[in-house]
């Protein structure tokens, strides 16, 4: 897929998903790329040996990821290839009591942010998704998780 890079050029990465998440994710990308939004770098998780702590580093926008979902002994969406994490760094896991995971992400804390690859609620990167039926981690209730779109909203 081809994105537009914080140095303001294209690049071209990788998502895997599901082939039935490919149509909506190729729509949604490239309303992405037209709003010229960067993404620090796309590659598939295997680029990380499967480690999700290193892609998030890595600040690495993803979507297969055969793992169970944060804080669950339940699959993620990830595992199906129908969940997307989107610039972690600029969009971290924020639990309840506003403390992350990443310490690289701590300045990405708190909604609303004006930073490049930052998504706010009601953006233009969220009515992408929501354009398609996805729904976004940072509309949930208690912890928020402002890199996550997924075909069923978790």
């Amino acid at each position: 897929m081809t994105y537009w890079g914080f140095d303001g050029k294209p690049h071209t990465g990788q998502l895997v998903v599901k082939q039935s998440a490919a149509d909506d994710l190729v729509t949604v990308f490239g309303k992405l790329y037209d709003f010229r939004y960067p993404i620090r770098r796309m590659q598939p998780v295997d680029a990380y040996k499967g480690s999700d702590d290193a892609s998030i580093d890595a600040d690495n926008t993803s979507a297969f990821n055969c793992r169970n979902a944060t804080g669950s002994s339940n699959w993620s969406n990830h595992a199906y290839g129908l969940a997307v994490d989107v610039n972690p760094r600029e969009n971290p896991y924020v639990y309840a009591d506003g403390s992350n995971a990443h310490r690289n992400a701590d300045a990405f804390v708190r909604r609303p942010l004006k930073k490049p690859g930052v998504i706010n609620p009601d953006d233009r990167v969220v009515r992408a998704f929501a354009s398609v039926g996805w729904g976004w981690g940072g509309s949930w209730s208690g912890d928020k998780d402002y890199q996550h779109f997924s075909v069923n909203g978790r």
